[in-house]
């Protein structure tokens, strides 16, 4: 659970403030050749919840970098500058909840010039087991609303997806009441945060056919 406390840490941690900068990071000022996004909800009731292991990884993508996000203007998101073996790569995760979360995302992609094919999403993955993780490009978004949001505007579903397992609820349990319960914190878990992290780099470093080969025997 050492993962989990950290970035429960981190993400409660006040952040600085910049006299020079009070409105935060100009997009202008951010250079990328891939957008990385973290999915899920902000605000302390929701960081340990299943929806929000996107945000986890992506916490733990800037954590290796010693990155820290601050807020975009004019967009509703945060963001980070990162430099990942000379590819130049936005950390990124919108400030509105889950469901509308692609407004913020698909203005940042927008402002970059960011084509679709190099956005790269972590998310939550009901259809996996606990832990698992399978890279791809494109396919629908199996009912997952941050994801249509997320498509809906970028106007296409051909991005690249990180897919992190939370496994299905047991018969009887809402969808809504699981994915916005803990997380199943146990073993697997620190490696599975870890491993997504890792394949967003090996993604836009090295390309998606490499970075299954190394991810998907790893966490299957």
């Amino acid at each position: 659970m050492s993962f989990l406390r950290d970035f429960l840490a981190r993400f409660s941690r006040p952040r600085s403030t910049n006299a020079a900068r009070p409105s935060g990071v100009d997009p202008a000022d951010l250079t990328a050749d891939f957008l990385v996004v973290g999915l899920g909800n902000p605000g302390p009731q929701y960081a340990a919840t299943r929806h929000n292991v996107g945000y986890m990884a992506l916490d733990d993508l800037l954590a290796a970098h010693g990155a820290v996000l601050e807020p975009v203007r004019g967009i509703a998101a945060h963001a980070a500058q990162l430099n990942l073996d000379g590819v130049h790569v936005v950390a990124a995760r919108s400030t509105d909840y889950m469901n509308v979360s692609g407004e913020g995302i698909g203005q940042l992609a927008r402002h970059l010039g960011i084509a679709a094919e190099r956005v790269i999403i972590l998310h939550d993955e009901l259809d996996l087991p606990a832990h698992k993780l399978r890279l791809k490009l494109g396919g629908n978004e199996n009912g997952h609303n941050g994801l249509k949001s997320i498509s809906e505007h970028l106007g296409t579903r051909d991005y690249l997806r990180v897919r992190i397992g939370i496994s299905r609820p047991a018969p009887g349990t809402p969808v809504p009441d699981y994915v916005l319960g803990p997380v199943d914190a146990g073993a697997g878990f620190d490696e599975s945060i870890a491993g997504a992290a890792h394949a967003a780099t090996l993604l836009a470093t090295r390309g998606l056919a490499a970075a299954q080969q190394e991810i998907h025997p790893r966490f299957k």
